[in-house]
């Protein structure tokens, strides 16, 4: 039988904890081996204590991967999205972007952040900078002076920018604060969570939406072999607390300092593509059909049905293809243009989708009141379901509605001479 590995309770009782992080043992660090000397950094007295923070600047014109950290781009389709409309009035300055390394994935007042990272940018023009500080304790008896350092870096900005963080960060963060009776810095700040965004974006094109993905994929910047993964964050901190080496942290923060500079290049990227989805940020036929959805679900019709069309003329895989067509088609018809639908629809058909057969039918019925023109379109329906691959669930759905158009449609075509001869 394989041995499974600890559990994190067993460990933190290993470890010597009791309740929370209160009660976590302090070592001394080994020559050379301590967080100051394996990381560039210095400490910070608070009012609290002292904190070491490692600290890194990048340049107007440091690019991550083919995607430069700051955006020239307005947030306003940004703020529709995020339903925030405080973030089409905020400058670039204004926004935190936040990340945490923590001791555990299951919240609650027994998981601390031991690392927090922020970047923020600085200055304008060529002079302008993001400036990231990650705040690290080097015992758990350090949360406190963290936390007001912490304080202190996000003070000038009003935003966050986070992945995930709503869920998590954020939450968590609000714990330790409220645990340590010290106001929550971030109170009342806007807050664009990155990931649903991401997932909107590339749901379909890409088989993961996790940050470092996204990174490699999209913005075009993999990372370094000082990467660690994150499943492996908490034991190597719980491995520092018990040996005091802090060697093998440097991979813990070089994966948070990468998340936060992502977080910057992903804003950037995601910004433009919403200001200029028909720009050169755009490339993919999947990222301009997943942007028609986007426009759609905004109710900016008009400029979702250019997407789609726009989105049709590039490659797309069959499945893709038709089923933006039905997407467009749709919309067509709730916008009011009924020629371009039954153009859609018309193609559709022929390929034998079933659903473009009954638009047609729908339409012929309700809109020309041609019965005749209805019943043949709903028959070609039924006909394609007994001749298709569909799953039988689907066939079951479509031949209980089928019959009974066809039903309704018999009577009215069977009725239709004598009103006629009746109005005459």
């Amino acid at each position: 039988m394989t041995p499974q590995k600890p559990s994190l309770a067993s460990r933190l009782k290993a470890l010597g904890v009791k309740v929370g992080a209160v009660d976590m043992p302090r070592t001394k660090p080994g020559k050379d081996s301590a967080i100051q000397d394996v990381l560039p950094g210095h400490f910070v007295a608070t009012v609290q204590g002292e904190t070491f923070i490692c600290e890194e600047t990048f340049t107007a014109e440091y690019r991550h991967g083919s995607v430069p950290l700051q955006t020239k781009a307005p947030l306003d389709l940004m703020a529709d999205w995020a339903r925030d409309p405080r973030l089409r009035e905020l400058p670039l300055e204004a926004f935190a972007f936040l990340d945490t390394e923590t001791s555990g994935v299951a919240g609650g007042t027994g998981t601390y952040a031991f690392l927090v990272g922020v970047g923020r940018f600085e200055g304008a023009g060529p002079e302008r900078v993001f400036r990231l500080q990650q705040f690290f304790m080097r015992d758990p008896g350090e949360e406190a002076a963290l936390l007001e350092a912490l304080a202190e870096f996000l003070a000038p900005c009003s935003a966050l920018v986070t992945y995930n963080g709503k869920a998590f960060d954020a939450p968590l963060l609000k714990t330790r604060y409220t645990l340590h009776g010290i106001p929550l810095p971030f109170e009342g700040y806007s807050h664009v969570d990155l990931l649903p965004l991401a997932r909107r974006l590339w749901r379909e094109r890409l088989p993961s939406r996790t940050l470092k993905y996204i990174e490699e994929n999209v913005l075009g910047a993999p990372r370094t072999s000082e990467e660690v993964p994150g499943y492996e964050i908490p034991w190597l901190y719980f491995d520092y607390l018990r040996s005091g080496d802090a060697t093998p942290l440097k991979g813990v923060f070089y994966h948070n300092a990468m998340d936060i500079v992502a977080l910057a290049a992903l804003l950037s990227h995601t910004a433009d593509m919403l200001h200029d989805p028909f720009g050169e940020h755009v490339q993919h036929g999947l990222d301009v059909i997943a942007l028609a959805r986007l426009h759609e679900d905004l109710q900016r019709w008009d400029t979702a049905a250019r997407l789609y069309e726009h989105g049709l003329e590039k490659q797309l895989q069959e499945g893709d293809f038709w089923e933006a067509v039905r997407r467009l088609s749709v919309l067509q018809k709730r916008r009011g243009d009924l020629e371009q639908a039954i153009r859609w629809w018309e193609q559709a058909a022929a390929q034998g989708h079933i659903y473009a057969h009954v638009e047609l039918a729908k339409y012929y019925e309700h809109r020309r009141h041609a019965y005749s023109q209805a019943l043949d379109w709903a028959r070609s329906a039924l006909e394609h379901l007994d001749h298709g691959e569909l799953p039988a669930y689907i066939r079951d759905h479509w031949r209980g509605e089928l019959e009974h158009r066809i039903a309704r449609l018999q009577r009215k075509a069977k009725a239709k001479p004598s009103r006629e001869k009746k109005h005459v």
